[in-house]
Parts: structure tokens; C-alpha cells; sequence
């Protein structure tokens, strides 16, 4: 009879061992899945915080100035695009774009190019890629390959009010000199250019902000020969002044 007791009691503590691994393998599952899913949370949670975290985030490019007098370092301050720009500082940038877009030197074209698409709004910039492409015939790249370059003085520029109080046109007055290679001039022509123009948000491309970092954009650029009978007469352009 003892021996049969002691097997009952054998059997009985073998099974509370089975329990007890029973229950020590639940435990570790459920103490498994919670560290999953406590992992899982966290990259959710950091993955929304780098989200929430990106719009703040962003390249801001300054212009670093130095002196070459007393070589004092400064930064440029920079246009945001927000602020009233006056009027002399608009008469440059148009004098400038019509210089530049218009007029050719072999040597330079490439570089005049660049600098006249940094101002340009990109449906205009649609526009001179067309009229520099080598198939078409008009293209300054198939009228002046022998060597003709062209020179431009600009007169005058005029602006003008719309009836809803923006002013974002302007008319400038100019003429082109053409001359061979060997030196000759022909008769001036004058010509007379509307411009529609925008100040927007600067560039933040380093190579479009050294030609234009107040964000100067011409809407629409159409010359026209100037007509008029009474056109001034303008001094001779001098070889090499206008770059």
C-alpha cells in the first residue's frame, strides 16, 4: 500500500511540474508578444515623429561676402520674397534681362543663356529653349555662326498700372547693333519690349541664385522693331562695354 502511495504521490508532483512548465512557456509567450509589440510602437511612433519633424526641416543657402579692401567677412542678407522691392531695383533687373537675353557673343552665348533662363518663369523658359534649338533657323545659334555678335543699349524702361491696381508690366526701349567679324556695323535697330514680370520666392539652387537672388521672374517677354518716326538716336556702343 505504501508503495502505491508513493506512486500517486509521484504522479501528482510530476504533474504540477507539467503545469508549471505549461505555465512558464505562457508566461514567456505573452511576455514575447509584449516586447513585439512595445518594438512595433516605437518604430510607429518615430516614424510619425520624423514625419511631423520634416516640414521643419529644410537647406537654407546664404551668400557669403567678403571686402576686398579691408577683407571684413559679412553674409548677404537674404530676400525673402515678401517685402516691397523698389522700383530703381526692378528698372535694373529689366535693363539687365533685356541686355542679357538679348544680345550675342559667340564667346559668352553659352553663359548668356544660363543666366537669361534663371529669370525666366518656367513657360518662358519653354519658350527660349524652342528659339535657341539648333533646328530652328531663327535660332542666334544658326544666324550669327559666322561670327556676327550683337550689342544692346537699352533706352528706357516705362511701367504700367493695371485697372486692378497691380503693376506688373513694363515696356523697355532699346536698340541692337549688329556686327561681323571683321569689325562692321550695321544701322542700328530699334525695338521696343513688353514685359510681364512677378518677385517670387528665391531659388534655393546656389547656381540660379548668383545670377538672381531676389526671385525676379519674367512672365512674358515680346519684342517688337519700334516703329515710331521720332526714335532717339543713341551714341555708338563701344566694343567690350557691356559686359
Amino acid at each position: 500500500m505504501s508503495g502505491a502511495k508513493e506512486l500517486v504521490s509521484y504522479f501528482e508532483e510530476a504533474a504540477t511540474w507539467d503545469a508549471d512548465r505549461a505555465a512558464v512557456a505562457a508566461r514567456t509567450h505573452r511576455i514575447a508578444w509584449v516586447v513585439a509589440l512595445a518594438g512595433w510602437l516605437c518604430a510607429i511612433s518615430g516614424a510619425v515623429a520624423l514625419a511631423l519633424l520634416s516640414p521643419l526641416k529644410s537647406v537654407t543657402p546664404y551668400l557669403i561676402r567678403v571686402d576686398s579692401t579691408t577683407g571684413v567677412v559679412d553674409v548677404v542678407p537674404q530676400y525673402t520674397g515678401t517685402s516691397q522691392v523698389a522700383e530703381t531695383v526692378t528698372r535694373f533687373l529689366l535693363q539687365h534681362y533685356v541686355d542679357v537675353c538679348e544680345r550675342f557673343v559667340w564667346a559668352t552665348a553659352e553663359a548668356d543663356y544660363e543666366e537669361c533662363g534663371a529669370f525666366n518663369s518656367p513657360h518662358r523658359n519653354q519658350q527660349w529653349a524652342a528659339a535657341w534649338a539648333t533646328s530652328n533657323t531663327s535660332s542666334p545659334l544658326n544666324l550669327y555662326k559666322d561670327g556676327t555678335s550683337v550689342a544692346v543699349r537699352v533706352i528706357s524702361e516705362t511701367f504700367f498700372q493695371r485697372a486692378n491696381g497691380v503693376n506688373d508690366l513694363a515696356q523697355v526701349r532699346y536698340v541692337k547693333i549688329r556686327r561681323s567679324l571683321d569689325g562692321i556695323e550695321e544701322a542700328p535697330t530699334h525695338w521696343i519690349a513688353t514685359l510681364q514680370y512677378i518677385y517670387g520666392t528665391p531659388s534655393k539652387d546656389p547656381r540660379i541664385r548668383q545670377w538672381n537672388p531676389l526671385g525676379f521672374r519674367i512672365l512674358e517677354f515680346r519684342p517688337e522693331p519700334e516703329t515710331s518716326a521720332d526714335v532717339q538716336t543713341v551714341p555708338a556702343i563701344v566694343p567690350g562695354s557691356q559686359r
